[in-house]
């Protein structure tokens, strides 16, 4: 009965032949896998997932799917990467085995030099995958020491292994911080939120009470959800026309109160209308009636007013609409959703659905327009909303824009300032605040500004504004005075944020407990920000010549409380302003080399990033940085 025995006789066993519909291909394979996730993307369907993956047949592939699956998921929002990581732990055992799980999470290991070209944080990802499926018990703990066994010397995969187990795996309830890393299991938000969603918009067709409706939207705490609730909430208006207008009161009240954002409503619409053909098998008139819901939200004010329903072009398109098609400006189309953004952003104040909504349009070479609407809109706008914007270009830059992007934003403004003011009486004085700002928040260097006069006409009003930025600039107490210029706002985390860093770092300096100091950092509650933690701490460090700072980014990394990623943005800053650094410090070159050795060393940066790091220190200011 031993598998293993020479004598072995399978017919001694019982067996069942399976039927399975095998992929021609390899090729074949992966394109259909590909069109799974996809769907699984956009649907979070995971028992569709699961029926299709079986119905492709080839269980010997599936490994091909894990490694697709995070591949896919690496360069994309944290939803999906959740999204991702929930699914293989729901098709574990049942539908994949944990042989091809293993296999593929070791291809994905191995394939991390290749990722690492279009992914620049591959590394930080893969290692934080790796540790969520060990966690989640789909990968043995003892993957990460025959994986790294079978990886050679230099390989980047080698990496990823001892991120997961050194910043991952290795901290206190690290269990709970995975698992939160991307927002928390989204395991309630599959079937057991979609059901909750629909009880609660049935309750409210029966009770009318739009306060407790709300709240039980509220309390099911998937803002990234929210698109689904817009749509079964529409759904509803199809199907019970004599309710439809209370049914749309509720979306109107979720918009007005600031929980349900356009960026949401927009997808709720669009994936209604991606559904349109299948509803119509249900409700007959549904494609006529979604013109109507559309118009309704624009003129209630839910839905911006640019918002176009994404039906299937028809078949027969003549050559003068396939025209106009091909000739839309792709930057006009930036703008609009631009606007709808910033727009959302001064309702909400939320800056990472800012990044997330900016990272989604995926057009880096436009961050410069992002920049100049941020500007232009808020300079029409109160005191609120001016601070605002100046706290979201704060958040933004290193993050998402360069210094580049903004300087070239900035000398678009400049060069159109006549203009502006047409519309904007202040415009040139609330210009100068809004440059000088820049300045303060070390997104721009004085430098930069004398560079913007050079490439402006002589005598314009565009170089009355840098001189009058510069002389805000130079006078007393100009820091103090240009971050409270629009009386704080909501703008409190960029200085306060600051000046609570130097603080932490100066008592743990003299003698404070590293725990406490990991806990201010925490309370600051800016982990986008964190670049500034290890920027200060580095100069303080080079400063008072005590190496006991680095002790606690040390500690930092270890707890996973600052990831890779801004670690090296930190230290970037570091290497950037290294020629003005020099000036008060003469050995900064030497310490910052030693630093950025010591970090690579102990795992905090990520392999092979000291060459630019160097290249950074010695052409910083040829770059016009500082």
């Amino acid at each position: 009965m031993d598998r293993r025995d020479p004598n072995y006789d399978s017919e001694e066993e019982p067996y069942e032949l399976v039927t399975i519909a095998a992929a021609e291909s390899i090729v074949e394979y992966k394109i259909k896998v590909g069109q799974i996730i996809e769907e699984f993307f956009l649907t979070d369907n995971i028992s569709e997932a699961a029926v299709s993956l079986k119905d492709l047949g080839c269980p010997m592939y599936h490994h091909y799917f894990v490694k697709k699956l995070i591949s896919m998921a690496l360069d994309r929002h944290d939803r999906e990467k959740e999204m991702a990581a929930v699914l293989l732990s729901s098709l574990y055992a049942d539908v994949i085995s944990p042989e091809q799980v293993i296999k593929g999470f070791t291809k994905l290991v191995e394939s991390a030099d290749d990722l690492l070209i279009d992914i620049p944080d591959a590394v930080d990802i893969l290692a934080l995958f790796v540790a969520r499926a060990i966690v989640d018990d789909i990968l043995p703990p003892s993957f990460l020491q025959s994986a790294i066994k079978e990886l050679p010397e230099e390989a980047k995969g080698r990496d990823v292994v001892h991120l997961a187990q050194k910043s991952y795996l290795s901290p206190p309830l690290h269990a709970e911080i995975v698992e939160r890393r991307w927002g928390g299991s989204t395991l309630t938000t599959v079937e057991l939120v979609k059901n909750k969603i629909s009880a609660l918009l049935n309750e409210y067709i029966e009770s009318g009470d739009k306060a407790e409706a709300c709240r039980c939207i509220r309390e099911l705490n998937v803002p990234f959800f929210h698109h689904e609730v817009v749509k079964r909430t529409l759904i509803l208006a199809m199907e019970k026309r004599n309710f439809e207008s209370l049914v749309l009161s509720l979306l109107k009240e979720a918009a007005d109160e600031g929980f349900i954002t356009l960026s949401q409503m927009s997808k709720g619409f669009n994936r209604l209308a991606d559904a349109i053909d299948d509803l119509s098998l249900d409700i007959v008139n549904a494609r006529e009636v979604l013109p109507n819901l559309v118009s309704t939200a624009i003129k209630d004010g839910y839905l911006d007013s640019s918002y176009t329903i994404p039906m299937a072009a028809p078949k027969s398109v003549d050559k003068t609409d396939a025209t106009d098609v091909a000739e839309v400006d792709p930057v006009v189309v930036f703008k609009q959703k631009a606007t709808a953004i910033i727009q959302e952003y001064f309702l909400s104040d939320d800056v990472g659905e800012v990044i997330r909504s900016l990272e989604e349009l995926s057009s880096p070479h436009l961050n410069a327009v992002f920049v100049k609407r941020v500007v232009t809109l808020a300079m029409d706008r109160k005191n609120r909303e001016r601070e605002m914007a100046s706290v979201l270009l704060s958040s933004l830059y290193a993050e998402v824009i360069s210094s580049e992007d903004v300087a070239k934003a900035f000398l678009l403004l400049l060069e159109t300032t006549d203009d502006t003011a047409l519309d904007c009486p202040d415009a040139a004085n609330e210009l100068a605040l809004f440059l000088a700002r820049t300045v303060v928040d070390d997104i721009l260097a004085p430098l930069d500004l004398e560079e913007l006069k050079e490439q402006l006409e002589p005598d314009s009003l565009g170089v009355n504004i840098v001189n009058t930025a510069r002389a805000l600039l130079a006078a007393r107490h100009a820091g103090e005075r240009i971050l409270r210029c629009w009386g704080g706002g909501s703008g409190w985390a960029v200085e306060d944020a600051k000046d609570k860093i130097v603080k932490l770092l100066e008592e743990f300096e003299a003698g404070g407990v590293i725990s406490e100091a990991c806990q201010c950092i925490r309370d600051i509650d800016m982990p986008f920000f964190h670049h500034e933690v290890v920027k200060k701490a580095l100069v303080m460090a080079m400063e008072k010549q005590n190496d006991k700072l680095l002790d606690l980014l040390q500690e930092c990394a270890n707890e996973g409380l600052i990831t890779v990623n801004q670690m090296t943005k930190g230290f970037t800053r570091v290497a950037d302003s290294v020629d003005d650094l020099a000036l008060d410090i003469p050995d900064v070159k030497d310490k910052f080399t030693r630093y950025v050795e010591k970090a690579m060393s102990q795992g905090w940066l990520m392999q092979g990033v000291q060459e630019s790091f160097k290249g950074l220190s010695i052409h910083g200011r040829a770059n016009g940085k500082s």
